[in-house]
């Protein structure tokens, strides 16, 4: 479930609890979210900015003796978007990004890429897609016309390109294996990103035509298949996969938990497709059969549990819930505080966004929370919009 569902669902739900807000306030919510989606350095010491560093003690779940403390926490529930480096134990928020549209009707990222050295985050306009390797040394970057011709390897303490990977067919998306030792990237006939304007696509009844998906047939894709590539030596090869017509244009491939197969999402069961590294495809693996790709988060690292859905039922207004599953079975074991879980910082903790007390307009925040406490930890500040609105920003976590 994505946040735009989420805010129908809690607004529903809290109609029969409290005054009933303004009218027309979730369709104003997501209209909003729509309209703008389709439009469109400090240094560490510096005193305005100051990182705040906590070491959280709270209860986990069955259990009086382990020791419940991640240190290191560094968190700036000032900042939205942030300025500063983000972590919590290990894991980082590497970069993120916000959207814009760009001359040719298609939603473009700009980033903001963590320098290590300076722990804040740097704009950059060069890149169309960034993937950040564990170690928050370097990055793997696309240029800004797609399908690309070839991959960058990014020094993230110089900010210069190290080496160029060539491909013979072009790349839209690009993703590291979890040990940082390969990278899958996706290969497309044209630009997955395109739209054009046609005026029968008013969707906010604004008067002006809305951007849409730029194909022939709306909603085929052109993913033509993957390049499994060695990192360190740039060798490797590509497989021949078409795309699923029932998931629209952008398909990309991604490493699955441990590393060993690729997988790309559905909208219905089993949700995930898996292929081996030559194009094969192959059953999903057991304990991720209930690891959506809508729930980011997917597998604790021990395995134990799978990120689930946003708990219905649970209001917004500090009390959002989301569940944990077995991930063999898919059945709820518990909750964690929380409205999207994003990532897991190891098998107690998670980062997520949640939402603020403000029920007439609902926004979002980072913040860590912990399987057995009802407390959360605000990471960053306030955003002022949902998902692809102008003040929302798109994490993206590498662990450090």
């Amino acid at each position: 479930m994505n946040i735009d569902q989420l805010v129908r669902d809690s607004l529903r739900e809290q109609a029969a609890e409290q005054p009933t807000p303004a009218p027309g306030l979730a369709d104003r919510v997501l209209t909003v979210r729509r309209r703008r989606r389709t439009r469109a350095l400090a240094a560490a010491a510096a005193a305005t900015a100051a990182m705040v560093t906590i070491a959280m003690a709270v209860p986990l779940m069955n259990t009086g003796k382990d020791d419940t403390r991640l240190a290191h926490v560094s968190a700036h529930p000032e900042q939205t978007p942030p300025r500063d480096m983000i972590a919590a134990g290990d894991l980082a928020l590497a970069a993120y990004y916000t959207w814009e549209t760009d001359a040719h009707g298609a939603p473009v990222r700009a980033y903001r890429i963590l320098d290590p050295k300076t722990g804040t985050y740097v704009k950059t306009s060069k890149w169309s897609r960034v993937a950040v390797a564990p170690g928050l040394r370097t990055a793997a970057v696309l240029e800004r016309n797609l399908p690309a011709r070839r991959i960058g390897l990014l020094d993230l303490r110089t900010g210069e390109v190290e080496r160029w990977i060539p491909v013979d067919r072009g790349v839209a998306s690009v993703e590291f294996s979890p040990d940082g030792s390969k990278l899958v990237a996706t290969t497309y006939g044209r630009n997955p990103d395109l739209r054009y304007k046609k005026a029968k696509y008013d969707y906010d009844g604004d008067g002006e035509k809305d951007w849409t998906l730029g194909l022939d047939a709306p909603g085929q894709s052109s993913r033509t298949g993957f390049y499994i590539l060695d990192v360190a030596s740039g060798e490797g090869s590509w497989s021949e996969v078409a795309g699923a017509d029932q998931l629209g244009v952008r398909q990309d491939f991604a490493f699955n938990h441990d590393g060993k197969l690729v997988q790309s999402g559905l909208f219905s069961a089993p949700y995930r497709q898996y292929y081996d590294f030559a194009g094969q495809q192959v059953a999903v693996p057991a304990n991720e059969a209930y690891a959506s790709w809508r729930n980011e988060s997917g597998l604790s690292p021990d395995g134990k549990f799978a990120g689930g859905g946003f708990l219905r039922g649970t209001r917004p207004v500090g009390q959002s819930r989301s569940k944990l599953l077995d991930p063999y079975t898919g059945k709820q074991v518990t909750t964690v505080r929380g409205a999207e879980l994003l990532a897991w910082v190891d098998n107690k903790h998670l980062i997520a966004w949640d939402f603020t007390p403000d029920v007439k307009s609902p926004s979002l925040r980072l913040v860590l929370v912990t399987i057995g406490s009802d407390e959360v930890a605000p990471l960053s500040g306030i955003t002022k919009g949902l998902d692809g609105a102008a003040g929302h920003w798109t994490p993206i976590f590498a662990e450090r």
